[in-house]
């Protein structure tokens, strides 16, 4: 799976520049929800439980879940809600797939199929939303873009001899390079060493195969071999060796090829000099260049929209019709689709241009489930999440995926909302952290970014039961997942309670959740310790029960 939060290190100092908000509105608020004295528990969670655990509830449960069902079981009953748009900046999405195809977004003002742009927004026959990457799929990750673009006028060069208005760039640039070289090698290493592996673990196989006369065989078979040769005895000892790693041994050679792939495409994202945005037939440093992309929203291939079609389960699944699985968010949630983030980097223009495109056409709510620590024009960005605060729009961020402290400015990563990593610049961005399943001292995902500044609140993202194209469904985990279960819960607010502004719905959600003070391990490190309400900068885990209770008092 492409991780659209990589783990990349440092950023480019941008222009700073401070972007008003609206005043906040006034907030009803309620008694603080401590759960320090919640039992922990002790019994594996059953398969019906890990695919829906996001939704459970932590004091009866005793899961860290959003306490989805509670919400439904005992606050939505005779309740109705207002239709709601949440736009899903991603990869595409499957918007044929069983689950979701009832519940994804259709322009009313545009006619499918006569090439024009009948509502003027300029998109022809976006019906579903853009996708702003035409029919590309593999892109170059930042740091590779910007030593192909700056290479011939930095090279061999010293920052002494580069103008004041360019150290910044030209640090960035030496960062990449430095960066790219160790990460490069790692992986080509990594790639020699599976390979090796691979062949031998096939050749092994094989001779093992004839020699047992079945495919699969067991650890007790393999050793069970009598008077095995010399070079048999040496493929039973390697075969013993690799069970760690898999039931059968064809499962593992599956598993190490499946490792070999994903590092062939971390390499091609590496990669210099590509050409993969000339497909697209724009200028990608040009904001005014908007003339590019078409309607396909899912992409080429199906199977290239598995993380957006993923993310979309996660908001808004449809609920309760016997396939799947269920959304955090019922039908009255529509999806709109915006593909803009490719397998490597997201471009900064097509980020900003989707936003805007989100904005103009209807969404409440925005995902943005993707990351990079690098960028060549965040204030594109930051003017589009400007100007989703002034038109009431909440975007629900991922904090990302490496662990990183966000608070430490070599780790400021792109999209956020804060220039000098303290004050924000917008009321109606919230940034979302990982829970794992496990509430105690490992409940914080052992990947996820956290920062008492940077970080806003924490939601289910590990071991997530999702939609993934053509009809499958798939456990995948992520800060990337922890974002639309977020912003299906606020999409939720908005849509029973449509007169609430996103920067309510943002402090609502914040002030709502459930908080402790538990010590828990931080970035899987296990002499790395913190308490939980010292990770972000509400201290708590996202409740929809709870937050629907506040948004109750909040609606007047």
């Amino acid at each position: 799976m492409h991780t659209i939060l990589k783990k990349l290190t440092l950023a480019i100092t941008v222009s700073a520049f401070i972007v008003s908000c609206d005043t906040p509105a006034t907030l009803v608020t309620v008694a603080e929800a401590n759960v320090d004295s919640n039992p922990l528990k002790v019994s594996p969670l059953t398969e019906a439980q890990e695919k829906s655990w996001g939704g459970k509830d932590l004091v009866t449960d005793t899961i860290p879940g959003m306490s989805i069902e509670k919400t439904y079981a005992e606050i939505l009953p005779g309740k109705s809600g207002v239709q709601t748009i949440v736009a899903v900046i991603d990869s595409g999405i499957d918007i044929n797939h069983e689950d979701l195809k009832n519940v994804i977004w259709t322009n009313p003002n545009e006619i499918a199929g006569n090439g024009k742009d009948d509502d003027n927004n300029g998109y022809i026959d976006d019906i579903h939303g853009w996708n702003f990457l035409g029919n590309t799929e593999a892109e170059q990750l930042e740091l590779a873009r910007i030593i192909d673009r700056y290479g011939n006028e930095f090279s061999g060069k010293t920052v002494g001899q580069i103008s004041s208005d360019k150290k910044d760039l030209f640090l960035a640039y030496q960062r990449a390079k430095a960066e790219r070289s160790e990460e490069v090698n790692s992986l080509e290493g990594t790639q020699q060493q599976y390979t090796q592996i691979s062949r031998q673990a096939k050749t092994s196989h094989k001779a093992v195969v004839k020699k047992l006369g079945k495919e699969n065989y067991t650890l007790k078979e393999l050793n069970g071999i009598k008077n095995p040769s010399q070079e048999m005895q040496n493929h039973i000892a390697f075969l013993s060796q690799m069970f760690q790693y898999g039931d059968t041994i064809p499962q593992f050679v599956e598993s190490i090829d499946g490792d070999l792939e994903q590092i062939e495409g971390r390499l091609k994202n590496f990669s210099l000099n590509a050409t993969y945005r000339q497909v697209v037939g724009d200028n990608p440093y040009d904001i005014t260049d908007t003339g590019y992309g078409n309607n396909n929203v899912t992409g080429p291939k199906p199977e290239g929209a598995r993380h957006g079609t993923h993310v979309g389960g996660i908001i808004a699944a449809q609920r309760n019709n016997g396939i799947g699985m269920n959304g955090v968010a019922n039908s009255n949630i529509k999806l709109m689709v915006l593909r803009a983030v490719p397998d490597g980097d997201e471009y900064d223009k097509d980020i900003a241009l989707a936003i805007r495109y989100a904005v103009d056409n209807g969404a409440k709510v925005i995902n943005t489930s993707f990351g990079k620590y690098y960028a060549q024009n965040p204030e594109w960005v930051y003017e589009a999440i400007q100007y989703a605060a002034k038109n009431d729009v909440l975007i629900v961020n991922a904090a990302g995926n490496e662990g990183y402290n966000l608070d430490d400015a070599t780790h400021t990563v792109f999209p956020n909302d804060q220039l000098d990593n303290i004050s924000e610049m917008s009321d109606t961005f919230l940034t979302v952290g990982a829970l794992d399943e496990k509430y105690g001292s490992e409940m914080v995902a052992s990947f996820s970014n956290y920062g008492k500044s940077n970080v806003d609140v924490f939601a289910p993202g590990v071991r997530i039961w999702s939609t993934t194209p053509n009809n499958t469904y798939e456990f995948l985990g992520g800060t990337s997942m922890a974002a639309p279960n977020t912003a299906g819960v606020a999409a939720m607010l908005r849509s029973y309670y449509p007169r609430l502004k996103a920067s309510q719905i943002k402090r609502i959600i914040i002030r709502s959740g459930l908080t402790t003070t538990t010590s828990v391990i931080v970035s899987g490190d296990p002499s790395k310790r913190a308490r939980f309400n010292e990770l972000s900068k509400s201290g708590k885990m996202v409740n929809m029960y709870n937050a629907f209770k506040l948004a109750e008092l909040n609606k007047k």
